[in-house]
Protein backbone atom coordinates (compact mmCIF):
# COMPACT_ATOMS: atom_id res chain seq x y z
CA UNK A 1 0.00 0.00 0.00
CA UNK A 2 1.26 3.60 -0.77
CA UNK A 3 1.59 5.78 1.57
CA UNK A 4 3.20 9.58 0.83
CA UNK A 5 3.48 11.65 4.20
CA UNK A 6 3.88 15.47 3.96
CA UNK A 7 6.37 18.09 6.36
CA UNK A 8 7.79 20.62 6.52
CA UNK A 9 5.51 23.60 6.23
CA UNK A 10 4.68 26.07 8.43
CA UNK A 11 4.54 30.00 8.53
CA UNK A 12 6.85 32.57 6.68
CA UNK A 13 7.27 36.09 5.76
CA UNK A 14 7.00 37.20 1.95
CA UNK A 15 10.44 36.19 0.37
CA UNK A 16 10.82 33.78 2.77
CA UNK A 17 11.91 30.15 2.38
CA UNK A 18 10.27 26.65 3.25
CA UNK A 19 11.09 23.20 1.92
CA UNK A 20 8.53 20.43 1.80
CA UNK A 21 9.15 16.53 2.20
CA UNK A 22 6.93 13.80 0.91
CA UNK A 23 8.28 10.33 2.25
CA UNK A 24 6.95 7.65 0.15
CA UNK A 25 6.52 4.12 1.46
CA UNK A 26 4.82 0.98 -0.64
CA UNK A 27 6.42 2.67 -3.51
CA UNK A 28 7.85 0.63 -5.98
CA UNK A 29 7.07 2.00 -9.43
CA UNK A 30 9.84 2.45 -12.03
CA UNK A 31 7.16 4.55 -14.68
CA UNK A 32 5.72 7.37 -12.38
CA UNK A 33 4.93 10.70 -11.61
CA UNK A 34 4.92 12.41 -8.51
CA UNK A 35 4.35 15.90 -7.26
CA UNK A 36 2.99 18.82 -5.57
CA UNK A 37 -0.76 20.32 -5.92
CA UNK A 38 -1.99 22.95 -3.80
CA UNK A 39 -5.23 24.39 -2.87
CA UNK A 40 -5.70 27.50 -1.27
CA UNK A 41 -9.69 28.13 0.52
CA UNK A 42 -12.12 28.40 -1.83
CA UNK A 43 -10.00 27.52 -4.92
CA UNK A 44 -9.60 24.40 -6.98
CA UNK A 45 -6.77 21.80 -6.31
CA UNK A 46 -4.14 23.15 -8.94
CA UNK A 47 -0.22 21.71 -9.43
CA UNK A 48 2.67 23.37 -8.64
CA UNK A 49 5.57 20.70 -9.74
CA UNK A 50 5.63 17.30 -10.89
CA UNK A 51 8.59 15.14 -11.45
CA UNK A 52 8.80 11.83 -13.44
CA UNK A 53 10.73 8.61 -12.79
CA UNK A 54 13.16 9.82 -15.60
CA UNK A 55 13.92 12.98 -13.78
CA UNK A 56 11.79 15.25 -16.09
CA UNK A 57 10.31 18.23 -14.58
CA UNK A 58 7.57 20.43 -15.29
CA UNK A 59 6.57 23.67 -13.07
CA UNK A 60 3.53 25.74 -12.62
CA UNK A 61 3.89 29.40 -14.46
CA UNK A 62 3.48 30.77 -11.10
CA UNK A 63 6.47 28.90 -9.36
CA UNK A 64 8.89 28.87 -12.06
CA UNK A 65 12.18 30.47 -10.86
CA UNK A 66 11.08 29.99 -7.33
CA UNK A 67 10.29 26.60 -6.55
CA UNK A 68 12.44 23.50 -7.46
CA UNK A 69 11.14 19.81 -7.24
CA UNK A 70 13.56 17.38 -6.65
CA UNK A 71 14.18 13.68 -5.72
CA UNK A 72 16.16 11.33 -3.60
CA UNK A 73 15.98 7.79 -4.75
CA UNK A 74 17.10 6.19 -2.00
CA UNK A 75 15.43 7.85 0.74
CA UNK A 76 12.07 7.81 -1.46
CA UNK A 77 11.88 11.23 -0.26
CA UNK A 78 10.02 14.01 -2.51
CA UNK A 79 11.43 17.77 -1.80
CA UNK A 80 9.70 21.06 -3.09
CA UNK A 81 12.38 24.12 -2.20
CA UNK A 82 10.15 26.89 -1.81
CA UNK A 83 11.94 30.45 -2.24
CA UNK A 84 10.51 34.18 -2.40
CA UNK A 85 7.45 33.41 -1.18
CA UNK A 86 4.25 35.66 -1.80
CA UNK A 87 1.41 35.66 0.43
CA UNK A 88 -0.52 34.01 -3.11
CA UNK A 89 1.59 30.84 -2.13
CA UNK A 90 -0.69 30.19 0.95
CA UNK A 91 -2.56 26.90 0.36
CA UNK A 92 -2.65 23.56 1.53
CA UNK A 93 0.73 21.56 0.20
CA UNK A 94 -0.40 18.10 -0.83
CA UNK A 95 2.33 14.95 -2.27
CA UNK A 96 0.62 12.83 -4.81
CA UNK A 97 1.69 10.22 -7.16
CA UNK A 98 0.84 7.70 -10.43
CA UNK A 99 1.89 4.99 -11.80
CA UNK A 100 1.72 3.79 -14.49
CA UNK A 101 2.44 7.05 -16.10
CA UNK A 102 1.35 7.09 -19.96
CA UNK A 103 1.37 11.12 -20.59
CA UNK A 104 3.84 14.34 -20.24
CA UNK A 105 4.33 15.66 -16.74
CA UNK A 106 2.85 18.95 -18.98
CA UNK A 107 -0.79 16.65 -18.96
CA UNK A 108 -0.16 15.29 -15.06
CA UNK A 109 0.32 18.64 -13.78
CA UNK A 110 -2.80 19.92 -14.42
CA UNK A 111 -5.34 17.09 -13.81
CA UNK A 112 -4.82 16.35 -10.31
CA UNK A 113 -7.75 13.83 -10.75
CA UNK A 114 -5.37 11.45 -12.27
CA UNK A 115 -3.20 11.05 -9.31
CA UNK A 116 -4.55 7.92 -7.64
CA UNK A 117 -2.37 8.35 -4.49
CA UNK A 118 -2.04 11.42 -1.92
CA UNK A 119 -0.66 12.48 1.36
CA UNK A 120 -2.83 14.49 4.14
CA UNK A 121 -1.29 17.43 3.20
CA UNK A 122 0.93 20.62 4.88
CA UNK A 123 -0.06 23.56 5.56
CA UNK A 124 1.56 26.37 4.08
CA UNK A 125 1.30 30.48 4.86
CA UNK A 126 2.68 33.35 3.86
CA UNK A 127 2.17 37.00 5.76
CA UNK A 128 2.88 39.99 4.37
Amino acid sequence: QVQLVESGGGSVQSGGSLRLSCAASGYTYSNYFIGWFRQAPGKEREGVAVIGSDGSTTYADSVKGRFTISQDNAKNTLYLQMNSLQPEDTAMYYCAAESPAYYSGYYYYRRPWLFRYWGKGNQVTVSS
